[in-house]
């Protein structure tokens, strides 16, 4: 397996490091690097991880809620000290994430990336927020990554299809390597090949001008969804995305969940217009974020975007071995 090494910002997009596939057996550990977590939830999302053979360990803060912040599940120091720990760790081969929320920018610059790179590759796994993270583990450490839901989601918990997707990720990428949905459409007709980037729509852009914000994503098959975000949130964000450059040459866009933002076609409407003139394939409703029912998707694996047949390919497992 290729050494992690940190990437060039400017670079067009290549594959990145893929970790190795769990087991069952396998130690993981549960960290809540952005909101603080709703406990039932956590301990349902726990009992899965057991029922699936693996050996979840929780970090000492994930239970925590910051004192002044609300919204934040511990102090930055403390959700910082519980990644670092998870991740160098050499008894635990993932890092799962038990919400999302924000916070992660808050403390992602506390982690020690040289000490996280030494520690190999392993699973990360998460999504919203986690975004930012996602970001930082392709720039700095050259890793590929999972965007899928949290354990002590909804989602994860109640959803049977959505959790089973997990699964099959985790332990058998095989056997989900072509991803799409009954709901998948067309949005600009055609058909592209690149490395899957990506994730929430307002995170990617609340990292441009970060040490961990990309100058480009020449190459890439751009996924993109978010949640509670106005039509008009979107466009400004969609335009602030094209203003910086950041999309220029990407290849293709899938288009994930926008749940909460309004009426669909109202979005559509401001997706077909924002995007459209790239001149690339998009496809929309691709199934995975934040609704009821969501797909796990690899960031930084080569991939196919089949607008036309409503389907991304991935030409390599999500996860290696």
């Amino acid at each position: 397996m290729r050494p992690l090494r940190p990437l060039d910002p400017s670079a067009p997009l290549a594959p990145l490091v893929r970790p190795r596939r769990l087991v069952p057996g396998d130690r993981v550990a549960v960290v809540a690097p952005s909101g603080p977590v709703v406990p039932e939830r956590l301990d349902a999302g726990l009992d899965i991880l057991r029922e699936w053979g693996l050996d979840p360990v929780v970090a000492p803060h994930v239970r925590d809620r910051h004192p002044r912040f609300r919204y934040l599940a511990g102090e930055d120091a403390a959700r910082a000290h519980d990644f670092q720990q998870a991740w160098c760790d050499p008894d635990v081969a993932a890092v799962l994430c038990a919400r999302g929320g924000y916070g992660v920018q808050r403390m992602t610059d506390l982690l020690d990336w040289d000490a996280l790179r030494a520690a190999g590759p392993k699973v990360l796994l998460g999504f919203s927020d986690i975004t930012a993270l996602h970001e930082a583990f392709a720039l700095r450490l050259g890793l590929a990554t999972l965007h899928g839901t949290m354990i002590a989601a909804q989602a994860f918990v109640k959803d049977g299809p959505t959790r089973d997707h997990v699964r099959a990720t985790l332990f058998d990428p095989e056997s989900v390597r072509v991803l799409g949905s009954a709901d998948a459409r067309t949005l600009v007709p055609g058909t592209a090949r690149g490395i899957t980037v990506g994730g929430c729509l307002s995170l990617m852009a609340a990292g441009i001008g970060t040490p961990d914000g990309r100058s480009g994503m020449a190459g890439g098959i751009l996924l993109l969804e978010d949640v509670g975000e106005e039509p008009y949130r979107i466009d400004r964000t969609l335009t602030q995305l094209l203003r910086s450059g950041l999309l220029d040459g990407v290849a293709g866009i899938a288009l994930g969940s926008w749940q909460d933002c309004g009426p669909y076609e109202r979005v559509r409407e401001v997706l077909r217009d924002r995007l459209g003139g790239l001149g690339v394939p998009v496809l929309e409703e691709l199934g995975f974020g934040h609704g009821d029912r969501s797909l796990t998707v690899p960031l930084g694996v080569p991939a196919v975007l089949d607008a036309d047949a409503g389907a991304l390919t991935l030409e390599v497992p999500a996860l290696d071995g």
